[in-house]
């Protein structure tokens, strides 16, 4: 069985461009986003870790940590952090992983497989996809995402998903399709007519199961 929402993420060490890190150690209190990407020095990977650095000053105002993952070595990663910077016009920085023993892959099932893309597998070895797990600070996974190595992610959509998890723990709501911040929720099913007229006077009943409200924080 593959790693599921609600899990624990697996606990782990391993050498990262910002110096040896206990992943739940360096998590610590604040929510986490965990990257893999397929290989240093390839074109769609440095536009999508261009984009990241360009968002982490947006994820650290949310309490989110954010760390990528490759398997390659610390000096091709510390070395394409130029070209990342140089193209993007950015600075990154945020730790990335160098899992040149596939371990860390391994664990969270972030390999490709030659059946699905032969592109992506030399010697017999299997790069990573385009893996996300957005993690809080119980280390609990709360999301999952895997792209193949041919689809740049939006991340701006894994900053969208945190607001509307982090939204969804603070009040018993759950955010419907295409939402923004800002935008009006849905009232969870879980309450009753009589506690939604308490806790959000006003809402607007579609159906009986959907009930909508516009929240002030």
């Amino acid at each position: 069985m593959g790693l599921r929402l609600g899990d624990t993420a697996p606990d782990f060490a391993a050498p990262t461009t910002q110096g040896d890190i206990h992943f739940h150690d360096w998590i610590g209190d604040s929510w986490a986003v965990l990257f893999s990407h397929p290989a240093d020095f390839t074109p769609v990977c440095t536009t999508e870790l261009g984009a990241v650095a360009r968002l982490t000053p947006e994820f650290a105002k949310r309490g989110v940590k954010v760390i990528g993952l490759s398997v390659d070595s610390l000096n091709d990663h510390r070395e394409w952090i130029h070209d990342i910077n140089q193209v993007n016009k950015v600075h990154l920085q945020f730790p990335i992983i160098a899992d040149s023993d596939r371990r860390v892959s391994t664990l969270y099932d972030m390999l490709d497989s030659e059946k699905h893309d032969p592109t992506n597998v030399k010697d017999g070895l299997p790069y990573t996809v385009r893996s996300v797990f957005i993690i809080d600070p119980k280390k609990t996974i709360r999301l999952i995402l895997t792209y193949p190595a041919s689809c740049g992610r939006n991340f701006d959509e894994i900053l969208r998903a945190v607001d509307s998890l982090q939204l969804s723990d603070r009040q018993p709501i759950t955010t419907p399709a295409d939402w923004q911040p800002g935008n009006d929720v849905i009232i969870h099913p879980k309450v009753t007519d009589q506690e939604a007229d308490k806790l959000f006077p006003g809402y607007k009943a579609l159906k009986s199961y959907l009930r909508m409200t516009h929240l002030n924080e």
